[in-house]
């Protein structure tokens, strides 16, 4: 089959495509016809190589399939050749106490498609049967293969990790990002006022289409400052961040007084500096997040398949062009997704 894999670490330059064995699904597993794979800054990460990662090379990445089933494994009874599906890119082991509750917290053993083992860049990938979700009929794979990682992520960090609430008022940082353009929307949701920070007024006006309250151009003034003229000098009740280093200081200075930092990447560096006077005279809370437990997952998705939420692609690309992909992703050019077509 035609794949995008590398077999060293390093930057888009150790992308290749070329043909690599079929996979063979296992019992439980699904073998999925490809319809369309998503890129996110984990493939950057896993690219680059993760400290206490090791990967059996080549690697495949893609955590975000959509396409059809193949072929079921031998205990597979729901599901059959032709189904439509989207694909939970979360792994649990499905056996301890929080597999069987399926509830928040995540599975001891979590691990991610793409990541830790193979993933869609691929003509076929084999996935656990119990991680397809149904696609309606007539939702495109493209547009499903956009909103799987971004959508569960932003939603477990807003939903169940900040405990979001009408009323309240959210500053989203990296505005132009995958998971930021679907938390702007889950804010919105959730009937809370949206402040989102990006660059250039071209992504400023994509964010208010998508729903956003206030944007601010960080080309144009400081953030921070941004946020406390908007608020009346209140600060937000919860920020939610991915950048880390560059702007770590600005969103504890955006926080209200018991305000919340959920953060769940760190694309400008991982290392932060806190005056911990501000977290204590304001008790602020800081919490991490990341991915989503499998009702999560469900929560979410069922939302975008009701349009309630609309996943933002930036371009569709042939797998053939999986180096320029990457090159454009670490580059910064998206203003959402950019999905792979095989």
């Amino acid at each position: 089959m035609k794949a995008a894999f590398f077999d060293r670490h390093g930057g888009p330059a150790e992308i290749r495509v070329g043909e690599l064995p079929s996979p063979a699904p296992g019992p439980a597993d699904a073998l999925i016809d490809v319809g369309a794979a998503a890129l996110n800054h984990l493939d950057l990460h896993v690219l680059r190589g993760i400290p206490g990662l090791e990967l059996e090379l080549p690697h495949i990445g893609g955590s975000d399939i959509a396409g059809k089933v193949v072929e079921v494994g031998s205990d597979v009874t729901d599901w059959a050749p032709g189904d439509r599906v989207v694909v939970d890119p979360g792994l649990s082991c499905g056996e301890c106490m929080t597999c069987a509750a399926d509830q928040a917290p995540l599975c001891r053993h979590y691990s991610i498609i793409g990541e830790h083992g193979p993933g869609g860049f691929a003509e076929r990938v084999v996935v656990p049967a119990r991680n397809l979700y149904r696609l309606p009929n007539d939702y495109p794979f493209e547009t499903a293969a956009a909103a799987p990682l971004v959508f569960q992520t932003a939603w477990r960090a807003l939903m169940s990790r900040a405990c979001l609430e009408p009323g309240e008022s959210v500053l989203i940082t990296g505005a132009s990002g995958g998971v930021s353009t679907a938390a702007i929307q889950i804010a919105g949701l959730a009937g809370a006022t949206v402040l989102a920070v990006t660059s250039g007024e071209p992504n400023a006006e994509r964010v208010r289409e998508l729903g956003a309250d206030h944007v601010i151009d960080r080309t144009e003034e400081d953030f921070a400052s941004a946020v406390r003229r908007i608020t009346e000098k209140r600060g937000v009740d919860v920020v939610l961040d991915s950048v880390g280093e560059a702007m770590w200081e600005g969103c504890i200075r955006s926080l209200a007084a018991d305000g919340r930092l959920v953060t769940y990447g760190g694309t400008s560096g991982p290392i932060v500096s806190l005056d911990v006077r501000r977290v204590f005279w304001k008790q602020l809370r800081i919490i991490g997040s990341t991915m989503a437990s499998r009702s999560e997952f469900r929560a979410v998705m069922d939302h975008v398949f009701a349009g309630r939420l609309r996943p933002v692609v930036d371009r569709v690309m042939p797998l053939d062009d999986a180096r320029e992909a990457y090159e454009r992703l670490e580059a910064g050019e998206p203003f959402g997704k950019i999905v792979l077509v095989p």
